[in-house]
Formats: C-alpha cells, sequence, structure tokens
C-alpha cells in the first residue's frame, strides 16, 4: 500500500523507472556479465559476513535465542537487543539485495513484490533448510531450477512441483540439507 499511495516517493503504481546501473572505480557494469559478477562478489562478501556472525559469540546469542529464548535469557543473553539486531541485520541485507536488484530490472513499481515472492522467499529458505547455513543457498538453487527441469511436462508441472515440495517437508522437516546432515 506505501508503494501504490505514496507516489511522491515511490512513484506510484507506475513505479520508479531507468534505475541506472552503477559504475565502480570507474568501471561500467552496463554488460549483463560485468553486473552478474559485481552482484555475485556482493553476495560472496555478504556471506563471509553472515558466516563470520555466526561464528562469532553475537552468533552463540543468536543460535541460543532460535534454539530456546527462555534459556537464553536465564543465561543472561539480552533477548530484546538480539531479537532487535537480528531484524535490523535482515532489513540491511534485504535493502542491499534490493540496490542490486533495481538497477538489474531497471525499474521499481509496487507489482515487483507481491505476497507470491515472499513464498516463494521463504519456500527457498524451508526447501534448503533453515537450521543451516547452505540451506538457503540449496534451497534458492532447487526453487528455480526444479520447475524449468519439469518443464516438459507442460501444464502438469506444478503440480508435480508442489507435491515433492510437500513430500519433502513430510519426509524431512530440516530441508535438503538436513538429509545430507542426516547421513554424514
Amino acid at each position: 500500500l506505501v508503494l501504490r499511495n505514496e507516489s511522491w516517493l515511490t512513484g506510484g503504481t507506475e513505479g520508479i523507472d531507468g534505475v541506472p546501473r552503477p559504475s565502480i572505480f570507474g568501471l561500467s557494469t552496463t554488460p549483463d556479465l560485468r553486473y552478474y559478477y559485481l552482484c555475485l562478489f556482493v553476495l560472496v562478501l555478504a556471506a563471509l559476513a553472515a558466516l563470520g556472525l555466526i561464528r562469532s559469540p553475537w552468533g552463540r546469542a543468536f543460535l541460543a535465542l532460535r534454539e530456546n529464548p527462555i534459556r537464553a535469557m536465564s543465561l543472561g543473553v539480552d533477548t530484546r537487543r538480539y531479537i532487535l539486531m537480528a531484524f535490523a541485520i535482515g532489513s540491511a541485507l534485504g535493502g542491499l539485495a534490493g540496490a542490486l536488484y533495481a538497477p538489474l530490472v531497471g525499474l521499481v513499481e509496487p507489482a515487483s513484490f507481491t505476497l507470491t515472492l515472499s513464498f516463494d522467499l521463504l519456500m527457498m529458505v524451508i526447501v534448503g533448510g533453515s537450521g543451516y547455513f547452505a540451506g538457503p543457498f540449496v534451497g534458492a538453487m532447487i526453487a528455480v531450477l526444479l520447475p524449468e527441469w519439469l518443464r516438459f511436462l507442460e501444464s502438469y508441472y506444478l503440480i508435480l512441483y508442489a507435491l515433492l515440495v510437500m513430500a519433502l517437508l513430510i519426509y524431512s522437516p530440516t530441508g535438503l540439507v538436513g538429509i545430507v546432515d542426516r547421513f554424514v
């Protein structure tokens, strides 16, 4: 609603058009391959920063808070502070993703951010394994590639895709990485 109604900020239903691609140290990212490498570089940096955060004392506090908030509070973890920090870190990463997405498509409009997109992102995390670092990466790969691999079924591919995801959630609630972790 804010994207649609606050036209002075977002352009309303028309959106913001003509978002330029950045240039890094004078090097243009206009060719698609260069922009891909820029996005890949930012992804690697963000993943390494997240991995460093997970392995730090803050990461252990986040893990304790996720597993059992009451126990974490009894151990002296300021749960309110860490919840706010997790929200802020997630928001910063979402903003970074948006800053990379806008120049990619060149247009930011309300129709780009539907509830379906949120469900797809949530499904990527769940299918890969929400408790594992590599889970969202694996889930994103599967959620993007599996429907393409099933296209030969024409109109039935979405049904088979949904059945495969439901079977995964029934037999392995920890996701695909959880299956691998179980056997290793």
